[in-house]
């Protein structure tokens, strides 16, 4: 088995940006589940561990999720294409930058090209309107992406395919009373590197104490 990078644990969670150029170059199995059994060990409320993870390699199963995926990407974005490209927007801090665009777009048209995709599922959760649902997998599915990331993997939490999802769940064999949680697309990355995503100042964003309360940090960032 290929062994792992020995990325620092800070190093890795500042650097682990989502990758959306991804090649077709197979993943190895072992591999594969080294990043599973690393996404099984993330929090679980309760350790009910209420998840399941469905791995889709099959060609045709994943073109059929792709169709759903590139039908939600045209009705969010595709139909914003012009606006979003304008190059008056070139390094913005917020929203969907140009070049964000461009990487999402190109996803929406090579998701199947993707050797991997992994789909977290959540039992008792078929139409939930808890708003804190996600609490109890979204941090597995970090440990997943972390996880690829020592292994030099790339990939991207996404739900683009949720136009679909009854046909999903039903080609995923999903119980009744399960729902998907996302989609990951997982593959070696094809171009574009592991750095430090944009993101506003640690000072603008925290409230220390009570809502308006600031404080700045002695790291700079």
């Amino acid at each position: 088995m290929t062994e792992p990078d020995r990325v620092g644990l800070l190093e890795g969670l500042r650097s682990t940006p989502s990758r959306r150029y991804l090649s077709d170059t197979p993943i190895p199995d072992d591999v594969l589940w080294e990043l599973l059994d690393a996404a099984v060990r993330g929090p679980s409320g309760g350790n009910r561990q209420q998840w399941g993870w469905v791995v889709v390699t099959d060609a045709g199963a994943k073109e059929r999720i792709a169709v759903h995926y590139r039908e939600g990407w045209e009705a969010a974005y595709g139909v914003r294409r012009d606006e979003l490209l304008d190059p008056a927007r070139d390094g913005a801090a917020e929203g969907l930058s140009p070049s964000s665009f461009r990487a999402t777009e190109h996803l929406a048209g090579h998701l199947a090209q993707a050797p991997v995709l992994v789909v977290p599922v959540l039992r008792n959760a078929a139409g939930s309107t808890d708003k804190r649902l996600g609490a109890s997998i979204y941090g597995a599915v970090q440990n997943l992406l972390l996880a690829a990331r020592a292994y030099g993997i790339g990939g991207v939490l996404t739900s683009f395919h949720l136009t679909g999802e009854a046909e999903i769940d039903e080609l995923l064999g999903l119980p009744a009373d399960a729902t998907t949680m996302g989609l990951v697309p997982l593959g070696y990355p094809a171009r574009g590197r592991w750095s430090l995503p944009h993101r506003r100042p640690v000072a603008e964003v925290v409230h220390w104490g009570r809502w308006g309360e600031v404080r700045h940090g002695s790291s700079g960032r």
